[in-house]
């Protein structure tokens, strides 16, 4: 947050400056849920695989021979309850994430998208104008965080 300060202090006002540091704060939010997400994807393929193969050697391979028999096996054992209620916990998180990120990424790319286009109105100066790109490509950098255009 401090880099912001430092090199927003070219010829911005204190309201450009408090837009800057919520669009950074939304864009952490975002990364957040982003990689909150990420792994519980693959939680949730790892224990789906492990559980499917829990299953294959337990319950479908010894009793292939009659399905009653498959049905009954996997409902006497409370390990395969257990393994299911706890595949449907991690899924569930994952949708859970997924919606978070998704708002997140909404917020973000409206305030963004706010910045992009008032960007007249908060650069109001001759010279502020012509060195908003420095602040622009500071934000690139330091956030990786685009205000060049509007598209991601």
């Amino acid at each position: 947050m401090e880099a912001i300060r430092t090199d927003v202090d070219q010829g911005t006002d204190e309201a450009t400056k408090v837009i800057l540091k919520n669009v950074v704060k939304r864009k952490k939010k975002y990364d957040h849920y982003k990689s909150r997400h990420f792994i519980s994807v693959y939680l949730t393929l790892g224990l789906a695989a492990v559980f499917l193969y829990y299953i294959y050697r337990t319950v479908l391979s010894p009793y292939s021979y009659s399905f009653y028999e498959m049905y009954e096996q996997f409902f006497v054992n409370p390990v395969n309850l257990l393994g299911t209620m706890i595949l449907a916990a991690v899924y569930g998180s994952m949708l859970y994430f997924k919606k978070k990120m998704d708002k997140a990424e909404k917020e973000f790319h409206a305030l963004r998208c706010e910045i992009v286009d008032r960007s007249k109105d908060l650069w109001k100066s001759e010279s502020a104008w012509k060195n908003r790109h420095v602040v622009f490509q500071k934000m690139k950098d330091l956030y990786d965080i685009n205000l060049f255009h509007e598209n991601k």
